[in-house]
């Protein structure tokens, strides 16, 4: 767990140090970063106004569905996102509970909470707040959040039992719990489960789609319910400079690839805690 998680740090470290000048994505060779990322957000499910609306950089095209197009949020609410990466869901969610509520974005990455508090202090969000925090141990109160979302993030863990009882002991009573995230149909071949660079790409790290209701359920969930279920875009995943990698250095055939794009499936889930 200690290695996965230092390689998880090492990469998103290495994606929040990317040069703003030159696109990382091959299929988008004359495009900006930021203009990659708002055709992945796109395709994910969010719209040009909302992508355009958060400062420059927060977006970095990584997540693999919509949160927030689940959820209804009031001023006043305290939302907290597991894995806030740059900060693109919490600069989303601020305006929605206004100014008497509280967006607190959680990342276990130094670059990524120094990269989201820079663009949180330029902007008017003097209700967004980026914390350095592992989501398997929440640095938050217990009854602390009527929301938490998460994008992309949770199949990242290997105690994804921990972060749902983490989650469900910060929520308020009658708090929801919005996760977008990446799921399996099948199992994945053996190379790829073994490739420390496939967990980092959201590969490896995850599980078949029922066991991953279930660790919700066990943590002490109620009203589960599977908002959003789509297989992930070919496209977008060899977008990913580290899906790409791991195609490159386990001489990936087409057919497998295929066959591993089928096996994956982005997956809406909202639960509440009673």
């Amino acid at each position: 767990m200690d290695v996965l998680k230092k390689a998880v740090v090492e990469g998103y470290g290495q994606i929040a140090r990317r040069s703003t000048k030159k696109s990382p994505f091959n299929l988008f060779t004359c495009c900006s970063p930021s203009e990659a990322a708002a055709h992945i957000s796109q395709k994910i499910g969010y719209t040009p106004e909302a992508i355009q609306s958060v400062p420059d950089g927060a977006n970095m095209g990584i997540g693999c569905g919509n949160p927030l197009a689940f959820t209804v949020l009031k001023p006043g609410d305290v939302l907290v996102d597991l894995g806030s990466g740059a900060g693109f869901d919490c600069f989303l969610a601020a305006p929605l509970v206004g100014k008497t509520g509280k967006v607190v974005g959680i990342d276990i990455t130094p670059e990524m909470i120094e990269r989201a508090t820079e663009r949180a202090r330029k902007g008017p969000y003097h209700n967004v707040e980026f914390l350095l925090g592992d989501i398997e141990q929440l640095p938050l109160p217990d009854d602390f959040a009527d929301l938490i979302i998460s994008n992309c993030v949770i199949n990242l863990s290997a105690n994804k039992g921990s972060v749902f009882s983490e989650a469900f002991r910060i929520l308020k009573p009658s708090g929801q719990l919005m996760i977008s995230d990446i799921v399996l149909l099948e199992d994945l071949p053996e190379n790829i489960l073994n490739s420390v660079q496939g967990h980092i790409a959201c590969i490896s790290g995850a599980i078949l789609r029922d066991e991953y209701l279930k660790i919700i359920q066990k943590a002490g969930f109620e009203d589960i319910k599977v908002e959003k279920q789509a297989h992930f875009p070919l496209e977008l995943m060899l977008l990913d400079p580290i899906a790409r990698q791991i195609i490159s250095d386990l001489q990936l055939k087409q057919p497998e690839i295929e066959r591993i794009a089928k096996s994956i499936t982005s997956l809406s889930v909202r639960a509440e805690k009673r």
